[in-house]
């Protein structure tokens, strides 16, 4: 491996703003309710975009909700394994994080900053907010790293 002298910074300050629908469901879970007041905006993007970034490695769209509510008992203390997570961890929340982020990009009318579409999935969103949970519980629970550093990359 050779290092090189040229550092390429992420110098994006503008940060994703993107509304998200007003609860719908009250006996939802709230992320699970988010996901699904998005998936209006979503099915536009992948219309007029294709699904190049959204659910589709393991999940289609339907499946995200039953995905999400997965995360949300890991992060109220069900083992992983138990809580009925559809595949690898990291796999099923990269689906997870693409039908957001297509969903943000039809909100906002445009393709956000590289890395501002995560972040806003990330810090903004009930289901970022699940994941990230779930992330600490399992790091906590001992389970192998692999399972659980990728369900949200840590960018800062």
């Amino acid at each position: 491996m050779q290092d090189y002298d040229v550092v390429i910074e992420d110098e994006v300050s503008e940060a994703l703003v993107c509304l998200i629908p007003p609860r719908h469901d009250p006996d939802a879970h709230p992320a699970v309710d988010e996901a699904r007041g998005l998936r209006g905006a979503y099915d536009r993007a992948v219309a007029r975009h294709g699904n190049r970034a959204g659910a589709a490695r393991l999940l289609d769209a339907d499946a995200i909700p039953a995905a999400i509510e997965a995360f949300a008992r890991v992060a109220d203390g069900v083992p992983w394994k138990e809580a009925g997570i559809p595949g690898v961890p990291a796999r099923v929340a990269q689906d997870i994080r693409g039908y957001y982020e297509m969903a943000a990009m039809e909100i906002a009318g445009h393709t956000p900053a590289a890395w501002s579409g995560y972040r806003w999935f990330r810090d903004q969103t009930r289901t970022g907010e699940v994941i990230r949970a779930a992330q600490a519980t399992m790091r906590e629970s001992g389970a192998k790293e692999n399972l659980w550093r990728f369900l949200l990359p840590l960018d800062n």
